[in-house]
């Protein structure tokens, strides 16, 4: 019989993927996606082979989930204008061709997938409808003629 993980270990283990992985990645967005990155979405299970050699799968799968719920909720206290330029941040890092990946956003909304399996559906849906909103910003953005003032309200649309 599996013994279940102890919440001390399953906090070292969060705060050994704080220190040596997610602390390179300054934004909530980056890390919300790149968490959701590791989950099997056949079981719903994280998994991040060096957590789970130095601790055991389930410390680690338990450590990787309140890590991305936790990138979930920084992202969901975020404003608007703070989603835009995360988005944009996020975009210029992918090196991906702006038109392309507005269209893949658009259409496969990745944002949906990355966020966590035990989120709150209302605080889900929110961001959803911030991330959807900043890409259609962002896209604007992209499409505003050379030289003409910012495509967005000169007021930030901060919640």
């Amino acid at each position: 019989m599996l013994t279940p993980p102890r919440r001390m270990d399953v906090q070292e283990a969060a705060d050994d993927l704080q220190r040596r992985t997610l602390a390179g990645m300054e934004r909530p967005l980056d890390r919300m996606i790149y968490l959701a990155s590791m989950r099997d979405y056949n079981t719903g299970l994280y998994y991040h082979d060096g957590l789970a050699s130095r601790f055991t799968q389930e410390v680690a799968s338990e450590a990787t989930a309140c890590c991305h719920q936790e990138a979930f909720r920084q992202l969901v206290r975020c404003s608007l204008a703070e989603i835009v330029r995360q988005l944009e941040a996020y975009l210029a890092a992918t090196r991906v061709n702006p038109g392309e990946f507005v269209a893949a956003w658009k259409g496969l909304q990745p944002y949906r997938v990355a966020v966590p399996t035990e989120s709150d559906p209302l605080a889900a849906e929110l961001l959803g409808s911030n991330l959807k909103v900043a890409l259609a910003i962002l896209e604007a953005r992209l499409h505003a003629p050379p030289g003409e003032p910012d495509a967005s309200p000169h007021q930030s649309p901060d919640r």
